[in-house]
């Protein structure tokens, strides 16, 4: 063969390059990146005290138990299933420990270990019964939230007779372990004025920011890297676009499918004692409606319902918009009631400017 005949012809879609506009919109996290600017401004001119450090503190908070939860649901989106039992996960994980520790007095750290252990194995029952029956894993772990959550009330009752366990920090170890589920990394002292019989008096404040912010950006930056950087980040792309295309090349499906929903099953966990370190308690239905939560900012942040296509970061930025709506809907006095309201047409409105997205990218040369 000559060396003219060797080379490739003109226009050969092998060497188009992508321009980095194509390559920007094809970023699942491009719409909730805009999103999370708009809501900071918005309100950042119609709610007061916002640009404070207490106000960040809070958002953040609250964004950082979801933000867990939204980081691994959106891995396992992207790998093609749901798992609709993290919400009652939450309290159940929170539960074990709570009975362990404060009705039959074992020692935190085994309690802990219990209670991951049998958050681990849920999480790995419920691949694979969605592996074994070939059910879409919506119906599935729709069963298991109910067979979770029913199970959690009644054994509770049964050994306690009670659904709160409370007054944890009274058990000997208890307080041995908050530091690692309930600590601050940061204190900043804040300034604050008032009127005291009619003279603006200053009052300073100590401003803790609360660990569970570095456990949510140390997961997501964790599953980011595994995600771009490693061939199991690979795997779980492969699966969601195209399992049967995924399982004929030598990606193990089943064992990526069983190591998504225990990795859900963690991140319920660890939520579920972020928690219950703060109150000293756990309920048996706390962590009501997180799942649906979880999908909403994994869905705000650009991942598709359909699988395939998504990231951690746009996990991050949709919890970060969750915890800015509900930290401002007080601070602007607006009604509790019309948070949901956002929620829902801020997920219709994310899903159609993610399609729009790449169907741009797609044309996009």
């Amino acid at each position: 063969m000559s060396q003219s005949s060797a080379k490739p012809k003109v226009g050969d879609e092998r060497l188009a390059q992508t321009s980095r506009v194509t390559k920007l919109l094809r970023r699942p996290e491009l719409g909730s990146v805009a999103g999370a600017i708009l809501v900071w401004l918005f309100f950042a001119f119609t709610a007061t005290r916002w640009i404070t450090p207490s106000t960040t503190a809070n958002f953040l908070e609250v964004s950082s138990e979801l933000g867990i939860l939204a980081v691994a649901v959106t891995m396992l989106m992207i790998g093609g299933e749901f798992d609709l039992s993290v919400g009652s996960m939450i309290g159940a994980s929170g539960m074990i420990t709570a009975v362990l520790v404060g009705h039959y007095e074992i020692n935190v750290w085994i309690a802990l270990v219990i209670s991951l252990t049998s958050a681990l194995a849920i999480g790995a029952i419920n691949g694979l019964m969605v592996i074994r029956t070939k059910l879409p894993s919506f119906i599935i772990t729709l069963g298991t939230l109910f067979v979770i959550k029913g199970a959690t009330l009644g054994l509770t009752r049964l050994i306690t007779n009670v659904t709160v366990v409370g007054q944890l920090d009274q058990a000997p170890s208890f307080l041995n372990a908050q530091w690692l589920f309930h600590g601050s990394f940061l204190t900043i002292t804040e300034t604050r004025e008032r009127l005291v019989r009619g003279e603006v008096v200053q009052t300073f404040v100590d401003i803790n920011f609360e660990l569970s912010i570095l456990w949510w950006l140390g997961f997501a930056l964790i599953a980011t890297f595994v995600l771009l950087r490693t061939p199991v980040g690979n795997w779980i792309y492969s699966v969601g676009g195209d399992e049967n295309a995924a399982r004929n090349t030598g990606v193990p499906v089943n064992r990526v499918k069983i190591g998504l929903f225990m990795l859900t099953a963690f991140s319920a966990w660890l939520v579920a004692h972020v928690q219950i370190f703060e109150a000293f308690s756990a309920d048996t239905v706390r962590g009501f409606q997180q799942e649906f939560f979880a999908i909403i900012a994994a869905v705000i942040g650009g991942t598709l319902l359909t699988g395939g296509y998504g990231s951690a970061l746009g996990a991050v930025l949709g919890a970060v918009i969750f915890g800015m709506v509900k930290q401002g809907t007080v601070l602007t006095g607006v009604d509790s009631d019309w948070f949901e309201v956002f929620l829902g047409v801020m997920l219709i409105v994310a899903v159609l400017i993610n399609n729009f997205v790449r169907q741009q990218a797609l044309r996009a040369k």
